[in-house]
């Protein structure tokens, strides 16, 4: 199964916004999917503080700031 991560912040509405474009997918992908709030971790805050939203998927980064859609439908589609 392929594994999404969001890397985000609770104050970021960019944050907000691809998480609600990723749960949309949610219906017609099969993939998991971890939220991870980077203010909890020194490392991670650092590491993506301005470029939040990240969205990594099994473990390589996808896009940030926005959701790359057509990126990651070629991701989820069947191969």
């Amino acid at each position: 199964m392929i594994e999404l991560t969001l890397y985000h912040r609770e104050s970021c509405g960019l944050c907000h916004d691809m998480l609600a474009e990723i749960m949309a997918l949610k219906s017609r992908y099969t993939f998991a999917l971890t939220v991870v709030d980077i203010d909890e971790d020194p490392e991670l805050q650092a590491r993506f503080n301005v470029k939040v939203p990240v969205l990594a998927v099994d473990g390589d980064i996808l896009c940030c700031h926005f959701l790359d859609r057509k990126a990651l439908l070629d991701q989820l589609a069947p191969a």
